[in-house]
């Protein structure tokens, strides 16, 4: 018995020890497997970053990753307010001018020596610094034609509205209208054919061409620190409106001493001057990716705003009295005609009495002169006199109008 029981316990403790063995090998098993995991993770994270700085250092002149702050420095600009480029930590102001050339190659010498006596005397009344700058713009044609071919639909609709004219006038023989409207039909015929003959011009020669437009513009600056005294004094709305206002006096200085050489200037606005940078810095995608497509569509807006509920209700609440008030006068108006049919009726009425009552009397005094017949036949006449008119009178009238003259004698 004691050989029995010493066996049992060790068959027991070797499954014992069996099992802590596969136990353990399982818990190897998945703890490997976990590092593993994480070996391969980290391995991918690396090569993502390292993948991604590659990228970064291929950018341009950057060899490091970008953000925006690199970005606002290869700029150089801050912002644009109040027509104005703001630079240098609001340090510096830019405003800019853009100037039409003159042909000066088709100009006679005299105009040519105007010219350029103009453009020297420009030079001597310069009392601070300006920059001269031309930028070259692929012109897109599309909106061009498109404009043109809008204006082509418009006067192929005038010419259809001038042939029904027409038709009308030898309908009517009215000779001199039908002769003005062929001449109109006509003179309006040739701009139509000339217009479309400058579409198909401009199409082709746009066809796989590049139409460079050369521009050029004044780059006037102005320093904050040239106000002077204690800047810190100010807010910052008070040096916007302060440097607003000598940049430009300054842009209309140069506006005018141009003007002497033929120069015509004017100065940018907000939107233009985004445009103008938009083009300096994207020359490549600013023909596809046009910036006053972008500011149509209201790409920079932050939400799209609706109308105000005080404002929907205001204009339902008008819609409503004009209705109310279309509908009272409507009825006021009805009433009124009716009421002037009623007393129309009544002193039409009381004209027949009138008139009744005198035939009467007449052949009351004829009575002794007249066969008794005669007399009974016409006094029957006379009584239906009244009647008769009333019959016609009730059968004219509408609906709304038997009710009304019906509506007393219901009651």
């Amino acid at each position: 018995m004691d050989l029995d029981k010493i066996i049992a316990l060790l068959k027991i403790f070797i499954v014992l020890i069996i099992l802590i063995i596969v136990i353990l090998i399982v818990a190897y098993v998945v703890v490997d497997k976990k590092k593993e995991k994480k070996k391969e993770e980290k391995d991918w994270i690396k090569d993502d970053d390292n993948s991604s700085k590659t990228k970064d250092t291929n950018i341009g002149r950057f060899k490091e990753n970008l953000s925006q702050e690199s970005i606002i420095d290869f700029m150089e600009f801050d912002e644009i307010i109040d027509n104005m480029i703001v630079r240098k930590n609001k340090t510096l102001y830019l405003m800019v001018l853009q100037c039409n050339g003159v042909n000066y190659d088709l100009m006679s010498e005299a105009e040519k020596v105007g010219v350029e006596e103009g453009f020297v005397q420009f030079l001597n009344t310069l009392r601070f610094p300006i920059q001269l700058y031309v930028q070259s713009r692929t012109l897109n044609l599309k909106e061009i034609i498109q404009d043109y071919k809008n204006r082509v639909e418009v006067l192929g609709s005038d010419i259809e509205k001038l042939n029904v004219k027409i038709k009308q006038a030898l309908s009517n023989g009215n000779r001199a209208v039908r002769e003005k409207l062929e001449f109109e039909k006509r003179r309006k015929t040739n701009v139509l054919e000339y217009g479309m003959n400058i579409i198909e011009y401009v199409e082709r020669m746009s066809t796989n061409k590049n139409i460079l437009q050369q521009k050029t513009y004044v780059v006037i600056p102005f320093y904050v620190a040239e106000l002077g005294g204690n800047i810190d004094n100010f807010s910052k709305d008070e040096i916007d409106g302060m440097c607003f206002a000598e940049l430009y006096t300054r842009s209309q200085n140069i506006a005018s001493a141009l003007a002497t050489s033929s120069v015509s200037c004017k100065i940018l606005d907000s939107e233009e001057l985004s445009e103008l940078l938009y083009v300096a810095y994207n020359r490549d995608e600013s023909e596809l990716y046009q910036l006053s497509k972008a500011l149509d569509a209201q790409y920079d807006s932050l939400y799209s705003s609706g109308k105000d509920v005080l404002e929907k209700k205001e204009q339902l609440l008008d819609e409503q009295l004009n209705l109310d008030a279309i509908d009272l006068a409507t009825n006021s108006i009805l009433k009124a005609d009716r009421k002037k049919k009623d007393e129309e009726f009544r002193e039409e009425m009381k004209k027949k009495d009138r008139i009744k009552q005198k035939a009467l009397n007449l052949v009351q005094e004829y009575k002794k002169q007249l066969d008794p017949t005669v007399y009974d036949y016409s006094v029957e006449e006379i009584e239906k006199y009244g009647v008769e008119k009333i019959e016609e009178s009730t059968n004219e009238e509408t609906p709304t109008k038997r009710k009304v003259v019906r509506r007393p004698r219901e009651e």
